[in-house]
């Protein structure tokens, strides 16, 4: 018989610790932390950022309304405090990794993108065709040569 190699899943799983991005309602585009499982479809999740804008409330939310991130406090026992929870938050240091993750940079990136004027995407539409004409040139010296 031969081996059988067994391996976990690479799914984000709902599970305690897991940080959450909500998506919808009046916190969207907050991060908090999962510590409760009320139901299959809802949560109960806590925000505890130092920045006072960014601060999520305990409070129950859809799963429907949240996107789940990569990010996870180990080992959160099940409805921890507050204040341990700040303190396992800070010593992850959750919103550095969330800020340095891909996710956060292209979401930032979509955000200015949005708020350009008509002016500014012209000016970006130029640029862009400078660019693919150096390309093109480049690319039409080098087959030249060849």
């Amino acid at each position: 018989m031969g081996d059988a190699e067994i391996t976990t899943s690479q799914w984000r799983l709902v599970e305690l610790g897991r940080i959450v991005l909500f998506s919808h309602g009046p916190y969207t585009g907050r991060l908090a932390a999962i510590v409760e499982i009320v139901d299959h479809k809802r949560i109960l999740v806590d925000g505890p950022s130092d920045n006072s804008d960014l601060a999520v409330p305990r409070h129950s939310v859809p799963l429907a309304n949240v996107s789940l991130t990569s990010l996870i406090i180990p080992k959160t026992p099940r409805a921890i405090g507050n204040g341990p929870l700040k303190t396992a938050w800070q010593e992850e240091e959750v919103e550095k990794k969330w800020a340095e993750s891909s996710w956060a940079k292209s979401r930032e990136r979509s955000k200015k993108r949005r708020a350009l004027t008509d002016f500014e995407r012209f000016k970006v539409m130029r640029m862009r065709k400078q660019v693919r004409f150096e390309e093109k040139k480049a690319l039409a010296k080098v087959k030249a040569s060849a």
